[in-house]
Parts: structure tokens; C-alpha cells; sequence
């Protein structure tokens, strides 16, 4: 519940915290839920207060169908997370999470809508630059599950076992789905500042395709890069959330210069 009013299966929240100065809305990645945010709470600045986005066909959606366009998936989603921005709040996306992210803003500017303190989008091409490989949603499963073990992002028991499989691979082609099948439309600029987080071993991405997200903000673009593949959060946590703190702290000027410090 936000606001002791407000329940949408859309939201999580693992740690209530209502002296935040600050909610953190975390868009996860391809195939993942917004469990994969469910320790931020305690590695994050006090100030900021986590909240998870859930899309349906996972987690507590399971039983929901996955959408397979990033742009139904926004419709869908504006609704339930608008009447939770009655605080300073800031937006992280992991990915795809990134996308769905940024078209969100993009439309709750174009609606005047309040404006976040800033984007994040971490291990994620400008929305602008095209992917450099060829699309896999559509693969027979055998050559599917290949390119998901080379990928790096899928637990190896989750690949190897055929039923966790069958569970599992019809919301991830969904995503991916989504995912390659995005569609770029110039606009106006969003009006906060964007920092974007790359992986340094990355093959997937290279800095070049990040670097084009400075073309998305009429303010501030600050590009980060960490240790680590495509899945750096994982790899890299404690250093990829110090760094998020201090951020959020430098965008919104609203955390302790104590905290800001320690972080």
C-alpha cells in the first residue's frame, strides 16, 4: 500500500519506510521480477524508500499473460503508478527495465506529470541505437536455451531442469519479445537528468550504444561504467548502489550530506 490509500499488483515494496525523502521506482529486466530489488531497502541510502515494479507473468502475476510490447506494457502500467508519485522520486532500470522506464517518463512528461529527480538505466542501449545482434525470442528452444546460457543471465539449475524450464522460457520470450521489437520515436528531450551504468566486460553492449542516452535529456547525462558483464548488478552490487546512492543524493539534493559522504 503507498499512502495508506493506494494497492496495485504493479507495486512492491519489501521495506516500508514513510520518513523516505525520497522513492526509488526499479523496473526490472528481461525474464526477472521485482524481487531482484528485494535487498535494495538495506543498501541504500535511509532516504530513499524502494519500491519494485512487478510486470505481469511473474512473481506474484505468474498466472497473467506476458506483454510482448514495451508500449502496451506502459498503457497498462500508467495508471497503477502514477497516483505513487506524490513524492520526490527518481526511476532505475535494469535493460529492457530501462525502456519501459524511459517511455513511462516520456509520456508522463508529454501528460504533464510531475518530474522525476532523475533516470537511471543500467546495462541498456540509448533507445535510439538498434541492437547489434539478431532478434532470439522466436528461436526453437534448443538454440533458445543456448543463447540464454551464453548470455549469462539465467541460472544454470533453471536451464538444466526441463520443467523449471517450461515455467520459465514463456515469460522471458515474452519479454524479449518486447525487448527487440522496440520501436524508437523521436520526441521532446526529457527534462530530467539521465546517468546511465554500463558493464565493462560487456559483450553485449559497448559504450558507443550507451553513450547516445545524453541525447535523451535536456539536463545532466553522466555515464558510469562498473566491472562486470551485462549482469554487473549482480556481480558488482555493493559498489553499482553506493554509486546509486550518491547519485540520487547529487540529483536530488534531498539526502544528508552525512549519507552522501558514507556513500
Amino acid at each position: 500500500m503507498l499512502d495508506n490509500t493506494i494497492e496495485s499488483p504493479w507495486l512492491t515494496n519489501y521495506q516500508a519506510n514513510p520518513g523516505a525523502k525520497i522513492r526509488l521506482f526499479c523496473f526490472p529486466h528481461a525474464g526477472s521480477s521485482a524481487s531482484a530489488f528485494g535487498l535494495w531497502s538495506d543498501r541504500l541510502a535511509p532516504e530513499i524508500e524502494v519500491w519494485a515494479i512487478e510486470y505481469p507473468g511473474r512473481g506474484s502475476r505468474r498466472a497473467e499473460t506476458a506483454f510482448v510490447r514495451i508500449q502496451a506494457l506502459v498503457s497498462a502500467l500508467f495508471p497503477h503508478l502514477c497516483p505513487a508519485l506524490t513524492k520526490p522520486f527518481a526511476v532505475f532500470g535494469h535493460s529492457m527495465g530501462a525502456l519501459i522506464a524511459f517511455e513511462f517518463l516520456r509520456r508522463l512528461q508529454l501528460r504533464g506529470g510531475p518530474r522525476p529527480i532523475t533516470l537511471v538505466a543500467a546495462a541498456c542501449h540509448a533507445p535510439s541505437v538498434p541492437l547489434r545482434d539478431p532478434p532470439i525470442h522466436a528461436l526453437p528452444e534448443p538454440d533458445f536455451v543456448e543463447e540464454l546460457r551464453s548470455l549469462n543471465g539465467t541460472s544454470s539449475n533453471i536451464l538444466a531442469d526441463p520443467q523449471l524450464l517450461r515455467l520459465f522460457l514463456p515469460t522471458l520470450r515474452a519479454d524479449l519479445e518486447a525487448a527487440e521489437t522496440y520501436s524508437y520515436a523521436a520526441g521532446p528531450k526529457l527534462k530530467c537528468p539521465i546517468t546511465a551504468y554500463g558493464g565493462m566486460t560487456d559483450s553485449e553492449l559497448l559504450q558507443e550504444d550507451i553513450e547516445p542516452w545524453r541525447r535523451e535529456t535536456q539536463g545532466a547525462f553522466v555515464l558510469e561504467m562498473f566491472p562486470g558483464d551485462h549482469f554487473f548488478l549482480r556481480t558488482a552490487e555493493t559498489l553499482v548502489l553506493k554509486r546509486l546512492s550518491r547519485d540520487l543524493a547529487t540529483s536530488g539534493g534531498l539526502i544528508s550530506s552525512q549519507a552522501a559522504r558514507q556513500t
